[in-house]
């Protein structure tokens, strides 16, 4: 018999969107993929030849299980550099990609019907994560007449004794919004711990990033090397996390996954030390593919209440053509041959939206807005 909680795990329904765009294209439909939030670069040079030199080295057997010291003191050092912040190496547990970096640390500080604080909508799979370690999961709307902004306040009203962690996300996906520093520091002063997924903040063309460590010592900080360097199939993320937290998310890691991909482990520290030029040239087409795109659909009758200035989504109102995202993504998807993801898959405030990625071409972006403009005009009014 299946176990029962996997009737409460919801489907992530932009690969259900992907897979089925594949499908069409093992039938040669050319499909244009906004959903699939990858990016479409190829490795920084500089990754791929240390991925040669760390095999040609024999870097390819069992690291620490907190991970290579020599990676986790680069990444101590890009912190400080970064944002100002000192954290020490030993406070850092590399992971095969950040869903696992996730995966620990919620494990690590839930216990049964303990509570869990997340936007709505949010990242999809937040959900999933701390009911599969049997916590529950508290949502905080948050709305697009306001561009989506977490609020202090109203995370204040859903807390209460059995509130363990407040989940942020900044950029966020799907809005790829920023948090400001002072709601950042309002959140890290209500006293649960912070988990702050901080993937995105290699892609921020606005403002400035802030990292919750620069708030708060209470705090878990989620990163990793698959959006900002392209790294997305070497699976490389990491956690920094409180002392006493250290040894336990160290004995989950040792059980569950030994440790994380020992060359893609060198690849990360030459990724920090070596890739700040190609991460730079990648924000700057990603800018570019962001003020295009932004253009292009507010040309065509959309609103976007939140512009993003990170990430590389755009969360797009589609209120006026459907009450029913999932519909229509599939819809759009079989007649326009173009990917988008549903609104409904980051929670139910965000039904009535449609995520569109920029984590491809400028061709390709283009040549997808055509054919969405296009079933605009055949389809919703002929």
């Amino acid at each position: 018999m299946v176990n029962k909680l996997m009737d409460e795990i919801k489907p992530f329904i932009v690969m259900d969107v992907l897979e089925r765009a594949s499908e069409m294209e093992k039938k040669g439909i050319n499909v244009v993929h906004f959903e699939v939030g990858e990016p479409d670069f190829d490795l920084p040079e500089a990754v791929k030849i240390e991925s040669a030199r760390a095999i040609d080295h024999g870097h390819t057997h069992y690291t620490h299980s907190l991970g290579d010291l020599r990676l986790r003191e680069t990444i101590a050092r890009f912190y400080h550099r970064t944002y100002g912040v000192t954290t020490h190496a030993d406070n850092i547990i590399v992971t095969s990609g950040s869903s696992p970096a996730i995966l620990l640390a919620l494990s690590a500080m839930i216990e049964p019907g303990d509570e869990v604080i997340i936007s709505n909508p949010g990242y999809a799979c937040y959900s999933n994560f701390i009911k599969y370690v049997h916590g529950r999961v508290v949502d905080v709307p948050v709305f697009p007449d306001n561009g989506f902004q977490f609020s202090p306040r109203e995370i204040a009203r859903k807390v209460t004794d059995r509130t363990k962690v407040i989940v942020i996300n900044s950029p966020m996906n799907p809005t790829g919004n920023l948090l400001s520093p002072e709601v950042m520091k309002e959140i890290a002063g209500l006293g649960p711990h912070i988990l702050s997924d901080e993937i995105y903040q290699g892609l921020v063309y606005e403002g400035t990033p802030h990292s919750i460590l620069e708030y708060t010592d209470k705090a878990f900080v989620i990163n990793g090397f698959s959006k900002a360097y392209a790294m997305t199939g070497l699976r490389l993320g990491y956690c920094i996390c409180p002392d006493e937290f250290v040894r336990p998310i160290q004995k989950l890691q040792q059980t569950l996954f030994i440790c994380a991909p020992s060359v893609a482990q060198q690849c990360g520290i030459a990724a920090l030390e070596l890739c700040d030029d190609d991460l730079h040239t990648m924000k700057r087409i990603y800018n570019e593919r962001r003020v295009y795109m932004i253009a292009r659909l507010q040309k065509m009758g959309f609103s976007i209440p939140a512009e993003p200035t990170g990430a590389f989504y755009i969360f797009v109102d589609i209120r006026h053509l459907s009450s029913n995202s999932y519909d229509l993504a599939f819809d759009i998807l079989e007649k326009a041959h173009v990917g988008v993801t549903p609104g409904i898959d980051f929670g139910s405030n965000g039904e009535g939206f449609l995520r569109f990625s920029y984590a491809t071409s400028i061709g390709n972006i283009e040549e997808g807005l055509n054919r969405l403009e296009l079933y605009l005009h055949n389809v919703i009014c002929p």
